[in-house]
């Protein structure tokens, strides 16, 4: 969320930047596999391992370099440092046969990764990820025109990201003729598998990466019951309180690996959510303990359309995953400690949930330990006695941690009991997947997780769930790309739309509350969709939220009086 107003954050403009075609790419980073390889395919890339320094690779404005640890494979990786206008691209030229099918794939780490080829004759892909902090696989296809004989492929990173690291390329099809590196052999079965997280209906799974693996199947009690190409997978659709059985193995054009080692996941009772009683559609707001140029406001002045008020924010203290709140009381005309702390048991007499949101665009809580998680529980709940707050919202806009904050949450849960809220607030690229740290941490909280109200704007064009790329500014973008929360394991009574209550309130991204509640009747009923329509509905979709309150109160409540008695009289 913003501090300052109508000015996106740092992250927000280069992400607004994409184009079509490079959002596009991430259906491929999702979706592709690896088709099976015929006996006659080759790797056609050369020096794919980095092993003799950057031989056959240029890169730009001398970005890059290789280094021998981290490596995926070998005893050498690329590294590649974007600075000012570079946004350091190193390519090598391929040779390739026409009218032919490659896959084109590389291992990842460090900051936001490209990959991709131009040249084909047909039609040029591309792939990339976010910050990754271990090695992850980019993985898509093309097929070559018919007088096609070289491709250029490339990596790059992106402008004042942090340096990326590449490893173990391949472009593997039929033999262009080019030299390149020995065909696979088949992998090693997988390592390290294990249970990440449980909900009612879902087990997440990760495991370590295996050296010329360019993909791995999950089997379930002895089944396969999908493929990935990186090395994490949730596997939905399973029954509430049941034992299963776990297996991965690797794959590339080689053929499939033994299996790993056998886990077993146990999925948790009921249906999932926490945060007691909250109507069944609600609106979350945003309540500004800062003066931005928004209207000032008491927590009493929030209007009775909000049912879930999200104080922001508390800040990190020099202790590591720790924070701390203080009422901005200067900035907010005087406002009092204890005024604040009545208007709260106001509010919450009157049915409300008041919460505190940790993080935003600003924040830097960094919670990535043991210790962190225990101390960031610890702080939470001191918070939540001292002023008398239901719970946290989680709006860490520069990364988290899934495996720590799942553990601080359910730290946090154990000591506040069932009617403990816990919303989120992340932003469209956190949830583009499951294999995201930011979805990962939403599942593995499932059962105690009230909403998770994704933030619709500053993020230019994105990916839908039809794969399709839509504009952000549109019922399709809100309707698509809610669908990847729904089909990827929350429960619709766990999904809000997050929009800005006006044009001042955020960078882009806004609309009108005519289009919110457009989407919320495209996503419950099937009625006043755009061009995407869910392949089912969601009546029980719990709402939206707004950035802010305050913003809101600038423009009249123009947001929350139509948004506000549309979401209480859904189905």
């Amino acid at each position: 969320m913003d501090r300052a107003p109508g000015i996106p954050g740092p992250r927000r403009r280069r992400l607004a930047a994409w184009s079509a075609a490079g959002a596009l790419a991430l259906s491929a980073a999702g979706l592709a596999t690896a088709a099976p390889a015929s006996a006659a395919d080759v790797n056609n890339v050369r020096n794919a391992g980095f092993e003799s320094g950057l031989t056959n690779w240029t890169c730009t404005a001398g970005s890059g370099t290789t280094v021998t640890s981290p490596v995926h494979g070998g005893t050498g990786a690329l590294k590649a440092t974007p600075a000012g206008q570079d946004n350091a691209q190193c390519t090598q030229s391929v040779a390739v046969k026409p009218n032919s099918t490659y896959t084109l794939s590389a291992w990842v780490q460090g900051g936001y990764a490209y990959l991709g080829v131009t040249g084909t004759g047909t039609t040029d892909v591309s792939t990339w990820t976010p910050d990754s902090t271990s090695w992850k696989q980019l993985s898509t296809t093309f097929t070559t025109g018919s007088s096609t004989t070289s491709v250029t492929v490339y990596t790059h990173g992106w402008y004042g990201q942090a340096a990326y690291y590449a490893d173990d390329l391949s472009v593997y099809g039929p033999d262009g003729g080019g030299g390149g590196d020995p065909a696979p052999t088949v992998p090693a079965a997988p390592a390290g598998l294990s249970v990440t997280g449980t909900t009612s209906s879902s087990v997440s799974l990760s495991w370590s990466p295996v050296s010329g693996a360019t993909g791995y199947n999950v089997y379930r009690n002895g089944t396969k019951v999908t493929a990935v190409t990186g090395t994490s997978a949730t596997v939905t659709g399973l029954s509430a309180s049941t034992s299963y059985t776990f297996q991965v193995t690797a794959t590339n054009a080689a053929g499939e690996s033994a299996k790993s080692a056998t886990v077993t996941g146990t999925t948790s009772s009921g249906t999932g959510g926490g945060g007691g009683s909250l109507p069944k559609h609600a609106v979350t707001g945003y309540w500004q303990n800062f003066n931005n140029g928004a209207t000032v406001q008491k927590l009493s002045d929030v209007p009775s359309a909000y049912d879930i008020i999200a104080v922001a924010f508390a800040d990190a203290t020099s202790t590591p995953g720790a924070v701390s709140f203080s009422l901005d009381s200067a900035g907010l005309g005087g406002y009092t400690v204890d005024q604040f702390k009545a208007d709260i048991k106001a509010k919450q007499a009157a049915g409300k949930k008041v919460i505190i949101s940790v993080g935003g665009e600003k924040g830097s809580v960094s919670v990535n330990d043991a210790t962190s998680a225990t101390n960031f529980a610890d702080s939470v709940s001191s918070l939540m006695q001292t002023y008398g707050f239901d719970g946290v919202d989680i709006d860490l806009e520069n990364g988290l941690n899934a495996t720590y904050m799942t553990q601080a949450l359910r730290a946090l849960s154990a000591k506040t009991g069932s009617s403990l809220v816990i919303t989120m607030a992340p932003q469209t690229i956190d949830m583009q997947s499951t294999s995201n740290a930011y979805f990962q941490t939403a599942l593995n909280v499932k059962d105690i997780l009230t909403v998770v109200n994704m933030q619709y704007y500053n993020s230019g064009s994105m990916l839908g769930c039809d794969g399709k790329v839509y504009s952000q500014g549109t019922v399709d973008f809100l309707t698509a790309l809610a669908c990847i929360q729904l089909e990827g394991g929350l429960s619709p009574s766990q999904v809000g739309l997050g929009l800005p209550s006006s044009t001042r309130a955020a960078g882009s991204g806004y609309v009108s509350p005519t289009v919110v509640n457009n989407a919320l009747d495209c996503l419950t009923a099937a009625t006043n969709c755009g061009t995407f329509k869910p392949s089912k509905t969601y009546p029980g979709l719990r709402g939206a939220m707004t950035w802010s309150t305050n913003w809101d109160a600038a423009s009249g409540n123009a947001w929350s009086g139509p948004v506000g008695a549309h979401v209480h009289a859904l189905p």
